[in-house]
């Protein structure tokens, strides 16, 4: 089953959209490959650096509310991919761009305001491990543990697990 978790980076901010996600110039490439290295390159605050070696590392994304809105595009949920991000968790997501994370096999994982508020209150170094079986997550950071539950339909659940779409449809239909 695939594993999901990992060294984490906040994003603190409500309605990252897919623009800053990806800039729409890249939108032409012809592989997700060459998505890989303008991941978030147009998100612009304070003390973020898309090149940051911290970035480079991270498997886990947590951020604020509504994020992935604006245009409805597969090559933001790509860019993720390819950067081996395979958990993204806000307090909501843009509907559009929620499917198509679940569609690509990464986790988008919604949890109360206060516990995103718990999560950013943790210092250094964050690590973010899911138990989907149990559907808990548990953020490491020194000596400090925070555990929050999260629920998830079957169906995504299913899809997440396999992948993603491509992989669910090949071992079920």
């Amino acid at each position: 089953m695939k594993e999901f978790g990992g060294p984490t980076i906040f994003i603190d901010r409500d309605d990252i959209n897919t623009d800053e996600i990806i800039p729409a110039k890249y939108l032409t490439e012809i592989s997700k490959r060459a998505l890989k290295e303008h991941l978030l390159e147009d998100l612009h605050l304070d003390n973020f650096d898309p090149l940051s070696e911290t970035m480079q590392q991270a498997k886990v994304v947590v951020t604020r509310s509504n994020f992935g809105c604006g245009s409805s595009r597969e090559h933001a949920v790509w860019a993720f991919e390819v950067n081996d991000i395979n958990v993204v968790i806000g307090s909501s997501f843009a509907r559009i761009f929620r499917q198509n994370m679940f569609n690509c096999g990464i986790l988008a994982m919604e949890l109360s305001e206060q516990d995103i508020e718990s999560l950013f209150e943790l210092q250094g170094d964050v690590s973010i491990t899911v138990n989907m079986e149990k559907e808990e997550l548990t953020a490491i950071a020194n000596k400090n543990k925070i555990r929050c539950n999260f629920s998830l339909n079957t169906f995504d659940k299913k899809l997440v697990q396999s992948g993603g779409w491509l992989n669910y449809a090949d071992k079920n239909y």
